[in-house]
């Protein structure tokens, strides 16, 4: 079997990504220990073609055409080309992009279209209250139209997403993305002080500024507590920072409390274990996420997560058993939450052991593997 994903997060050293180029990279050298081929191929972040085969995955990263209004068609025009020059020297049997990837793909007939539903345009324009895009709507209809089954990873994003998109009666499993549990396992770490630790994009649907203004709360009762925030900045439309807001317009309000918020910027995929394992509890209080990553990795390692209520939050953490939930519009009910994990090391010890033997059951490497190596298999 011979897989191509198509996306432009597949992680390279010195650029962030986000968490599909994660699960693609996770996937994928998965697969390649399972002997099934596997290629990359997407947009690169700088204007040069490269080739590379890391860890038996083969990467093509076509040059970023800035052509102004015909960008996407350059671009896309690229893909279609180097797909048709790998399918003809060692043929693709399935193809698998997120929501908006198929769009203005050339479809070869022995080839097998799968779209993943990460969270695409419809989804998250809803659940953050904005217009759907014209554009990005109608590429994403389109996209929708060539898929042959899709694979949801969660069972809301799934739900959630056919109140807007058809799956036009194609095959669909849900099957969640999975978490190496060999890389992010408990490691022993003895750091001062109570550390909360956020990691993401630092956007406004990742909750980062409710988290901010929770700050003060936790602190009254903890002096000790610092926020340590890594993650990549994330930038308007108009291209400026959502950091260098958050800087001139939230943290002058929390007076000297702000020495102890540290924005580490984006780290290396390698270093994430270590930022978890130093934290007295990691916090993701998203707006909205498809099934998101940062969560169950953290519950991995035995660390206790709080989480959002919202969305698939519900399926990812047994609230008080295997982490806590949380109120992502209320910084004081994500306060709460911190403030109970650091007054219960006992009960959060138990609660990290079993949140990561429900992480083997429900997100192992090895499970979910074989779940979408079945899937595939029903299109061959």
């Amino acid at each position: 079997m011979h897989i191509c994903f198509l996306t432009n997060e597949y992680p390279k050293k010195g650029f962030p990504h986000g968490g599909i180029g994660t699960f693609v990279k996770t996937m994928a050298e998965e697969l390649v220990k399972n002997d099934v081929k596997v290629s990359v191929v997407g947009i690169n972040y700088t204007s040069d073609d490269e080739i590379e085969a890391l860890n038996g995955v083969d990467i093509y990263r076509l040059k970023k055409n800035n052509v102004k209004g015909f960008s996407w068609y350059l671009n896309f025009k690229a893909i279609n080309l180097k797909i048709r020059e790998i399918h003809k020297q060692d043929p693709i049997q399935i193809i698998e992009a997120s929501e908006l990837g198929l769009a203005f793909l050339s479809k070869i007939k022995e080839i097998k279209y799968i779209i993943r539903l990460h969270g695409g345009h419809h989804f998250f324009a809803e659940s953050e209250k904005r217009k759907i895009n014209k554009w990005k709507g109608f590429q994403e209809k389109r996209s929708f139209k060539k898929a042959d089954g899709f694979i949801a990873v969660s069972h809301y994003v799934k739900n959630h997403t056919e109140k807007y998109l058809s799956y036009h009666n194609k095959p669909i499993a849900y099957i969640s993305n999975p978490i190496d549990t060999d890389f992010f396992k408990p490691i022993a770490n003895h750091s001062a002080g109570n550390k909360i630790v956020f990691a993401g994009t630092v956007c406004e649907k990742k909750g980062i500024r409710q988290l901010i203004q929770a700050f003060p709360f936790v602190k009254k009762e903890f002096s000790d507590a610092t926020l340590e925030i890594y993650g990549r900045d994330w930038f308007f439309p108009d291209g400026s920072s959502y950091i260098k807001m958050l800087e001139e317009k939230e943290l002058p309000q929390l007076g000297e409390i702000v020495k102890d918020i540290h924005f580490h910027g984006a780290i290396p995929y390698q270093d994430i274990p270590k930022a978890y394992s130093e934290a007295s509890v990691c916090v993701f209080p998203s707006h909205m996420e498809t099934q998101g990553l940062v969560a169950p990795e953290a519950m991995a390692m035995e660390k206790p997560v709080v989480f959002t209520k919202y969305g698939p939050g519900p399926e990812a953490v047994k609230d008080y058993e295997t982490g806590l939930l949380c109120d992502p519009y209320m910084p004081q009910d994500i306060a709460e939450k911190i403030i109970w994990v650091l007054s219960n090391s006992k009960k959060t010890e138990e609660m990290g052991r079993k949140a990561r033997h429900d992480v083997l059951e429900k997100y192992g490497l090895t499970t979910i593997l074989y779940k979408n190596i079945d899937f595939y298999n029903r299109f061959l």
